[in-house]
């Protein structure tokens, strides 16, 4: 039998998942937005193994979404603290967790570290590039799955 060759599809959104992409990163994020910036409460609050977890913080670094900030010379420690990257993702994981407050079940509401000056929570939208209005639901069905000849869809 003939061996399919697969030509995946590039994009952004697979280029940023090879960044940000993995569980305990996305984790280590929420926790950073939380304002925890040392390795032992992102370890605490997330669970994640030592090991992984400063895989994926190097990960997140070297992807320009964090920034490391020493706060001890001795023994050397650094904080993890957003680039301007890092904030822009605040939209992504704010959607994240709507997503799963309704549609996991079980899934806990959790506070969420995404507030207004006023104190009310902020929520996500998606918005027209060139007239600045909220898409509703509706507007938001993309080409409905119709293959287009350069989606690559068969």
């Amino acid at each position: 039998m003939a061996k399919r060759e697969v030509n995946p599809r590039e994009c952004s959104l697979a280029s940023a998942l090879n960044v940000v992409g993995e569980r305990w990163s996305l984790l280590a994020l929420r926790e950073v937005f939380y304002g925890v910036h040392r390795f032992d409460g992102i370890v605490r609050n997330t669970g994640a193994p030592r090991d992984v977890l400063a895989a994926r913080l190097r990960t997140l670094v070297d992807g320009g979404v964090l920034r490391r900030v020493r706060y001890s010379e001795r023994p050397p420690r650094d904080e993890y603290h957003l680039t301007e990257a890092g904030r822009e993702l605040a939209p992504a994981l704010l959607g994240l967790m709507r997503w799963g407050m309704r549609w996991v079940p079980g899934a806990p509401a959790g506070p969420t570290p995404f507030t207004h000056g006023c104190g009310g929570a902020l929520d996500a939208a998606i918005v027209c590039t060139s007239c600045g209005e909220t898409a509703a639901e509706a507007d938001n069905a993309g080409d409905g799955g119709v293959a287009r000849p350069e989606s690559g869809a068969e």
